[in-house]
């Protein structure tokens, strides 16, 4: 089955394009598959525990991020992002689902992709299941020319980071929890979001996520540097985007598995 993926490298090519890019973070990520697992259905859950193993899914989230320098998958770097400009049109935002921006990054590309191919093997859900995530982490679709906020130096209370750090982890880490308590305290507080969230388009997802960071930069050009504030500033709008990644990466292996 390895085959098929090694085909979809091929089709994709190699992009000199290149950033740091992490994503949500291993926690995020883990927390994303936590909720993504609890909502699977139960052919679904059948199917990825088959593959992955039982639960599988949480503790594989991380692999696409830590495989990124292997020679095996040379092209999958670039998969982790897909960068905008700001002041895009909506249409123009939309327009990137089908027509893949030929610069920054080949998420939409490598998800579409990997998700229509017919036999998953493990690799390929792995994949899935951590780029579904990067899909809704703002600084992964988030403007080119600044390399998706690695650019964009802050202080995070005494220390140096950047805007793409900022987002990858500071924010989750500075509540603490383990990553099954922060997605149990989620899936409590945003139960009634469920419905609406798998009822969304991608163009309307899509839509939310750009305008969503496109708020991000805002504040940033006018942020006092108080860590603090920032925290308080953006902690639940976060909470929700991880939310909303879990439900919709069980929506979309519910739908491949139904």
């Amino acid at each position: 089955m390895k085959r098929y993926l090694y085909l979809f490298l091929l089709i994709i090519g190699f992009c000199a394009y290149s950033v740091p890019a992490l994503s949500w973070g291993q926690k995020g990520h883990r927390i994303i598959a936590k909720i993504a697992y609890d909502n699977l259905h139960r052919k679904a859950r059948k199917q990825v525990d088959r593959l992955l193993g039982k639960q599988g899914m949480i503790y594989w989230a991380n692999w696409a991020d830590e495989i990124k320098s292997d020679t095996i998958y040379p092209t999958s770097y670039d998969w982790h992002f897909q960068d905008f400009e700001g002041g895009m049109s909506d249409s123009a935002v939309v327009a990137a689902l089908t027509d893949y921006p030929k610069e920054g990054g080949n998420l939409f590309r490598a998800l579409d992709s990997l998700t229509a191919l017919k036999e998953k093997d493990v690799h390929t859900l792995r994949f899935i299941v951590h780029l579904a995530g990067d899909r809704y982490c703002p600084m992964h679709t988030a403007h080119l020319s600044d390399r998706g906020g690695n650019d964009v130096k802050m202080r995070w209370f005494r220390e140096d980071t950047r805007l793409h750090t900022v987002w990858d982890t500071h924010l989750i880490e500075s509540q603490g929890y383990s990553f099954s308590e922060y997605a149990r305290k989620l899936e409590t507080e945003y139960a009634a979001e469920k419905k609406g969230i798998e009822q969304m388009s991608e163009a309307e997802l899509l839509l939310h996520n750009y305008h969503f960071t496109e708020d991000i930069y805002t504040y940033q050009a006018t942020w006092d540097g108080n860590t603090y504030h920032y925290i308080y500033r953006w902690r639940q709008p976060m909470e929700l985007q991880l939310y909303v990644a879990g439900i919709r990466l069980a929506k979309l292996l519910n739908e491949i598995y139904k």
